[in-house]
């Protein structure tokens, strides 16, 4: 039962590591595998190991109370203890040349002129190679110490800002007062959630005569025609430059910074960015936050409060049924299924719909927008999801809540069903009766006569004050954990991180990491160095969608053998060209392939050797752009072709290569033409390629081979052009079967 002595070191570690119970679960053992030439020094010294009586003193060593505590006092918990007693015991075995102390150690024990305590600097030289975490904890603690994000930034901390709150509801103009003063400075910055809203400031700068440049994750565009920087950039908030010195940055939506997977953006914007004057805009309750994030940056912050410039009001009676549908309705949808079945309902009974949601690509909410808002169009309804409360100006008189669950994530990344928030339905609500657009008054209520008390006593409530900005590791401080930790994997090491790290929660949060995580272990097993590995981590990409997820792991795939990711491999990836979809699950397939495009265009601006065709793939996503919106124009009619089972049918052999043919041509002549857009028929035809004979024979030879499939070269796939069209879902393309698209 004697002690011994052991340097302990990382006592204090050990004890406050100690206090996160759980921490330890995150660490996994690395294996040690001897050297076959290590050369048996002890076995030369004290002659072989009796095995089996080294595995009963290796048990015994083990189940000794004074080691227990003695690990503890090393910072080894009981998590790390039973790994680590398993890996010790393993190797021992396991292993033909200990290391000659350890193997005279054993060797006297065994001949019981030793102790069974004698082994543990030698078991705790064996952890400290298993677990390099122990010998750091201090450093990797200093590390993820997040508790003063102020100081991060010390380019904003040496200037002297003048930091502006325009607070108010939707519809109060508190952006418009912001972008008034962005227009006239000498230089300016302005941030925002969404590529729509980035989109607009470019345009109405560029329309006021302020020259604005437009920096999104996927595209630049500059207004000077030689490519050189504006004064003035608008840009999506994740973008934003914190090493780019500002007269006025515009701060969008600030409420975001409450958000669980996108709020360290704002964060880091407001405490980064290098600008003389900040104007921020944004729900009331943010105020007390910003004040108190100010008082970490020493800056004073003014307020300046904006009311609604148009009444809204809450209806008496639920809508109850679609045949009170009137002109200038938007019916408000918290799930695809819902937006499909309303539309088909309305549409139904004879009127028109718009729709919108989240998943539809920029250009096609602006065409279903547009198609709403013009006086002139037969189509006065609008159904769509909460998608609508931030960057779409619409005409909308009333606001009709379908339902007033919504599903929501929570900070551990769980799905919740849940009322809606008072934050979000005034936002939704506050769509209706938009300020300079035709209805002077807006008007809200439910479907369902049920919701309606729910949503008066919504409405009545001032959204709860934030009271927590979001943070998240940057790069540079996941590196320096690989570097401690070379053999953790990437989620591995944010999960350390996150569990390790000290976070004010006065005053912020740790951000979800859930998205990042999984992309980190979809992609752990392809070769990759640790910063491209983070970049590609950081992708915007939607993983409920497993077309988008797989053409991700081939896109690093490419990546990792250092092949170019060109426009021909991605088109026969694809499926291009594109077809207009006939049914919901074609248009939702569509959906996906417009995101892994998207992908593309993000990993070009980081990867620009690797995937070097932008300039092309940006023309077919505005192809399929345009496809998409066709589809959505006849929603209803995909639905009815959902039920019926009447999809695009699996292709045999021949109309294959006819098409893979056809691809092929149209591809290597769209490269030809520069990307340019336009029928290929007309372009061709223009360009001299084609002769009107020839064109002739190719439509007679597409027409034979049409009949063999069962289809005639005027049917509605086919349209009028030999080359329009072409299926998207390649060979293996499965018949839809009865039921509606998810």
């Amino acid at each position: 039962g004697r002690r011994i002595l052991v340097p302990c070191s990382n006592i204090t570690t050990a004890q406050s590591y100690r206090g996160k119970k759980d921490d330890s679960r995150l660490f996994t053992p690395i294996p040690i595998r001897p050297s076959p030439d290590d050369i048996n020094v002890g076995a030369e010294l004290t002659g072989v190991l009796d095995k089996a009586e080294m595995l009963k003193v290796i048990l015994k060593f083990s189940n000794r109370k004074e080691i227990k505590f003695l690990c503890l006092e090393n910072g080894i918990d009981s998590n790390l203890q039973q790994q680590a007693f398993i890996s010790f015991r393993k190797y021992c075995l396991e292993t033909d040349a200990l290391p000659a102390d350890l193997h005279v150690v054993l060797s006297d024990i065994l001949q019981g002129a030793g102790h069974v305590d004698d082994i543990f600097p030698y078991f705790l030289r064996h952890v400290k190679q298993i677990f390099p975490h122990l010998e750091c904890m201090d450093d990797l603690k200093k590390i993820s110490d997040l508790r003063q994000p102020a100081n991060w930034y010390p380019n904003a901390r040496g200037m002297n800002r003048k930091v502006i709150f325009h607070s108010g509801p939707t519809n109060s103009g508190k952006t418009y007062h912001a972008m008034e003063r962005f227009l006239t400075a000498k230089s300016g910055v302005y941030c925002g959630p969404l590529k729509l809203l980035a989109s607009e400031v470019y345009n109405k700068s560029n329309q006021r005569g302020t020259p604005c440049d437009l920096v999104t994750g996927e595209e630049r565009k500059f207004a000077n025609p030689e490519g050189k920087p504006s004064a003035h950039v608008a840009c999506t908030v994740e973008m934003t430059s914190i090493n780019q010195p500002y007269e006025v940055a515009v701060i969008d939506e600030i409420q975001l910074l409450k958000d669980v997977g996108r709020g360290w953006a704002w964060t880091r914007a407001f405490l980064g960015l290098m600008a003389e004057e900040i104007h921020v805009c944004g729900e009331p309750g943010t105020a007390d936050l910003l004040q108190k994030l100010c008082e970490t940056t020493h800056e004073s912050l003014e307020v300046r409060n904006y009311k609604r410039l148009t009444p809204l009001h809450i209806e008496d009676q639920a809508l109850q049924t679609l045949d009170n549908v009137m002109p200038g309705d938007c019916i408000v949808c918290f799930s695809k299924n819902d937006i499909y079945a309303v539309s088909r309902e309305i549409e139904a009974r004879g009127k028109e719909v718009a729709v919108i949601y989240g998943g539809l690509p920029p250009g096609t909410k602006l065409a279903q927008a547009a198609k709403f808002n013009d006086p002139n169009n037969s189509c006065k309804v609008l159904v769509a999801t909460d998608a609508i409360g931030m960057g779409l100006n619409l005409s909308i008189r009333r606001v009709i809540f379908y339902s007033m669950i919504k599903p929501t994530m929570n900070q551990k990344g769980e799905k919740e069903m849940d009322t809606i928030s008072v934050s979000a339905a005034l936002q939704i609500a506050g769509r209706a009766g938009r300020y300079g657009m035709k209805w002077e008054e807006g008007f809200v209520t439910t479907f369902k006569a049920e919701d309606l008390p729910t949503l008066k006593g919504i409405l009545a409530q001032t959204p709860d004050p934030l009271s927590q900005a979001g943070l998240h590791p940057t790069a540079d401080m996941i590196e320096l954990y690989a570097y401690h930790l070379p053999n953790a994997t990437l989620s591995n090491l944010m999960e350390i991180f996150v569990s390790l790290s000290t976070v004010d929660d006065s005053l912020y949060f740790m951000c979800n990491t859930e998205d990042f995580k999984f992309l980190a272990e979809t992609i752990q097993h392809v070769p990759l160095p640790l910063r491209a590995r983070y970049i590609f981590c950081c992708a915007p990409i939607n993983r409920n969608m497993p077309f988008v997820c797989s053409m991700f792991l081939k896109y690093a795939r490419r990546y990792s053998r250092n092949e170019p990711v060109t426009f021909d491999w991605l088109c026969n990836q694809c499926g291009w060209p594109f077809q207009l979809p006939r049914t919901i699950i074609d248009l939702v397939h569509l959906e996906a392939v417009f995101d892994v495009l998207d992908l593309y265009l993000w990993l070009s601006y980081r990867f620009p050797d690797l995937f070097p065709d932008e300039k092309l793939v940006r023309d077919i996503q505005r192809e399929l752009d345009d496809i998409i919106q066709q589809g959505v124009f006849q929603i209803t009619k995909l639905l009815k072709n959902s039920e019926t089972a009447v999809s695009t049918n699996t292709p045999d052999e021949d109309s294959f290569v006819m098409r893979q043919k056809k691809s092929k041509y149209y591809r290597e002549a769209g490269a030809g033409a520069g990307g340019t857009r336009g029928r290929l028929t007309e372009r061709l035809l223009a360009q001299g390629l084609l002769t009107p004979a020839m064109l002739q024979e190719l439509k007679q030879e597409w027409d034979q081979q049409a009949k063999r499939t069962g289809k005639g070269a005027g049917s509605e796939d086919n349209d009028d052009d030999p080359f329009d069209g072409g299926k998207k879902g390649g060979p293996g393309r499965r018949k839809v079967t009865r039921g509606k698209g998810k």
